[in-house]
């Protein structure tokens, strides 16, 4: 199977491993935030922009590339 690279929930269920790439547009993260941000796309990847699934032996890694719109997005799911 190719890379999906958008959210799919069937596959999505198959996710035994998840990555975190981080954009150009992204600058300068500390430590915390970058992890924050990570976990939070990963518990919600439907918000994620550049979402990749991978095949691995048992199931799926997704592999998300973080953007700054996807950071605006996370911020406006947070305050609504």
């Amino acid at each position: 199977m190719a890379a999906a690279s958008k959210f799919d929930p069937r596959v999505d269920s198959l996710v035994v491993e998840t990555k975190t790439l981080w954009g150009s547009d992204v600058g300068d993260l500390s430590a915390e935030d970058r992890a924050w941000v990570a976990a939070a796309l990963h518990q919600n990847p439907r918000l994620a922009g550049t979402l990749e699934y991978e095949r691995a032996h048992t199931g799926f890694t997704r592999i998300i590339t973080v953007t700054a719109d996807d950071i605006a997005k996370l911020y406006e799911s947070r305050v609504s």
